[in-house]
């Protein structure tokens, strides 16, 4: 984090199109990645699961290339390309040697500009993500994600999943993706970004050169998210029970973002946390349980997630409970510094990855208009007090909470006593 080292260099092109890279001298491959402000909750009705089929149809051909061709120019050169779909945004990223830049930018640039959308691959591709859908069902530890988001947001795009349903995905077609791409491709919502053994010239130059053919401005302003809370149990012949515990947090432009972040960890973010100890260690109620925060532009989600046989699983969520509860007004100041040490250890270990650092800045482009430095984000972490901690959690813990649930987990109280319990906490 020394001031001498090279820091990120950001163009702005006529377009509005933003280029930012970082020189990593200890690298000697180039990780590129073209990130757009678009995923699933820009979706609007009759386009569930859009935004992801997209990103697959992105590589089934364009004017230039057939879907092989895409794959084995890349390869053949020894990189990988791949793509990825959040609810915020979707990434195209490849990576390879310095001085195949210009081609990972070429492949990049063709599949998102030339695209050709068969209605053959269409239907094709139709097939593997029915494929992907049916692999999330017979996944509970993932569906129960799923079903924890929708009920979060009550139907609202945002908690929708991202992979769209068996039915919205069988009515899409290469219209739906026609228009989706020029309403939300926009060269202002649109970032390049590099990171490794590269030259910002030649990406500012290559970038400039083959993606100007996007709007400037395109698409809607986002629905705010509202967050609604609720129960969803799905009755499943399972050995475990899935459950999810969740409640409203701070958003990622929120200033208590990161004190909600040490609140998670210190409550279930590792082997020493509070949930970890109680639950597993010292009871064995669960094999896995941990607490996670989602942000969104938003907003964002505070969980806890555990997997109980049925004997165990309404002790496992009592004992949660009281974890919650009781925390708020316990936390040391050694756990404050432990959970602070764990934060600023995994920020700086992922940023030692070149496409970590190329995925992180071009979303801190499109969140915050800037590439926020490690070291501001350390000094955030750094200043947050016991204090803060204490009235974040009872923050999060005085909203209505979430639900949800997968296989036998008829012991796990309703929503109403579970949200009684979290409300001592506020009313301590």
């Amino acid at each position: 984090m020394s001031a001498g080292l090279p820091q990120p260099e950001i163009t702005i092109l006529p377009s509005g199109l933003r280029v930012v890279t970082l020189t990593m001298p200890q690298v000697e491959t180039v990780s590129l990645a073209i990130v757009t402000g678009a995923g699933s909750r820009d979706e609007r009705p009759g386009e569930h699961g859009l935004a992801h089929f997209l990103e697959h149809m992105a590589f089934k051909g364009t004017r230039r290339r057939s879907a092989k061709a895409i794959a084995e120019e890349i390869e053949q050169v020894g990189g990988d390309i791949n793509a990825a779909t959040s609810t915020e945004t979707t990434a195209y990223t490849a990576r390879l040697l310095a001085r195949d830049v210009p081609l990972g930018i070429d492949v990049l640039s063709d599949i998102l500009t030339e695209s050709v959308f068969d209605p053959k691959e269409v239907r094709r591709e139709k097939g593997v993500v029915l494929q992907e859908i049916a692999a999330v069902d017979d996944t509970p530890d993932d569906l129960v994600f799923d079903i924890f988001a929708e009920t979060a947001f009550g139907g609202q795009q945002v908690g929708l999943p991202i992979l769209g349903t068996r039915k919205t995905v069988k009515a899409l077609d290469d219209g739906l993706l026609r228009g989706f791409l020029a309403r939300e491709y926009a060269a202002e919502r649109m970032v390049v970004a590099a990171a490794g053994a590269v030259s910002h010239e030649v990406v500012v130059r290559e970038a400039g050169a083959r993606l100007g053919g996007f709007a400037r401005s395109a698409g809607q302003e986002r629905e705010a998210a509202r967050y609604t809370g609720g129960e969803r149990r799905k009755i499943r012949k399972l050995e475990q029970a899935h459950v999810l515990l969740g409640l409203l947090a701070p958003s990622h432009h929120d200033p208590d973002f990161y004190t909600a972040q040490i609140f998670s960890n210190i409550m279930g973010g590792g082997m020493s946390s509070r949930l970890f100890q109680e639950v597993r260690e010292k009871r064995g109620f669960a094999y896995s349980v941990y607490s996670f925060i989602w942000g969104y532009s938003d907003a964002g989600l505070f969980g806890v997630c555990f997997g109980a046989g049925e004997r165990t699983v309404g002790d496992a969520m009592a004992v949660t409970l009281d974890c919650l509860v009781k925390g708020i007004d316990s936390i040391t100041g050694a756990e404050i510094d432990r959970a602070k040490a764990q934060l600023k250890v995994s920020l700086l270990m992922s940023l030692e990855s070149s496409s970590a650092r190329a995925d992180q800045m071009a979303r801190h482009l499109l969140a915050y208009g800037r590439v926020v430095p490690p070291q501001e984000i350390v000094a955030r972490i750094d200043a947050i007090t016991l204090a803060d901690v204490s009235r974040v959690g009872r923050r999060i813990l005085a909203s209505p909470p979430t639900l949800s649930t997968i296989g036998p987990a008829r012991p796990v109280p309703p929503l109403a006593a579970i949200a009684a319990r979290l409300g001592t906490a506020h009313a301590a």
